[in-house]
């Protein structure tokens, strides 16, 4: 045997395992992925209709200036965060709490609100829920809700005691019995995380994991509740 025949067939073990493991991913639909911290994140450009469009949202045009209470702070532990020049519209969208009484985020409407969609076998979750929970305890109130919503099949007892077992006592049990709103708001990684303002707006999205209880987190969230809602 030619040793060209030898690598080839030696090769061919390894090229199998490496297809089986794609073809596993894309079989499981939802991935997670996390990011390493830069000196500074993205803004979305004025008119950027690929951004708007990959969130649900529709670019207006170069004219327009970058505004909005987040520009600038995406760095340090925030370096990932997208942060919109131009608030997006978001649906109603809705899902359950702990005693199965549906939610929307019309419900928050006047308040900020940091929404975490999560998942129980979604490791960076699990290191990212902690820090979700000392948001909530030192700035949750009637000007912020961390609304963490998971969105595993089987009931709420697997989400509630994973919350138990990673100490987020301050955090209220939420739930997407239907599966849509990984779809809805058109996320591609786990966990997702929106910023949305007090008109119930997206103004900021950070897909992977991010420390919220870092100065960084505190300042950004600072800003979005320093803002005022408008009639728009």
């Amino acid at each position: 045997m030619s040793k060209a025949k030898q690598r080839e067939r030696a090769a061919s073990p390894a090229i199998y395992l490496v297809a089986a493991v794609l073809a596993a991913i894309a079989g499981f639909g939802t991935v997670y992925v996390s990011f390493a911290p830069s000196d500074n994140g993205p803004t979305e450009a004025p008119g950027d209709s690929a951004a708007n469009n990959a969130a649900g949202g529709t670019g207006k045009g170069d004219e327009e200036v970058a505004t909005g209470p987040l520009i600038g702070l995406n760095k340090g532990a925030m370096a990932a965060l997208l942060v919109r020049t131009k608030p997006l519209d978001l649906p109603d969208l809705a899902f359950v709490d702990g005693t199965g009484a549906t939610k929307t985020l019309a419900d928050w409407r006047g308040e900020v609100v940091l929404l975490n969609i999560w998942a129980t076998w979604c490791v960076p979750c699990r290191d990212e829920m902690p820090a979700l929970d000392k948001l909530e305890t030192k700035l949750g109130g009637k000007d912020l809700e961390v609304v963490a919503v998971n969105i595993d099949k089987g009931g709420p007892e697997k989400p509630a005691s994973f919350l138990k077992e990673v100490g987020a006592t301050h955090l209220a049990l939420y739930i997407d019995p239907t599966g849509k709103l990984f779809s809805t708001v058109k996320t591609v990684g786990m966990p997702t995380t929106l910023v949305i303002d007090r008109n119930g707006k997206e103004i900021g999205r950070l897909i992977g994991p991010a420390d919220w209880a870092s100065p960084e987190a505190l300042a950004l969230i600072a800003a979005a509740i320093a803002a005022p809602a408008t009639d728009s």
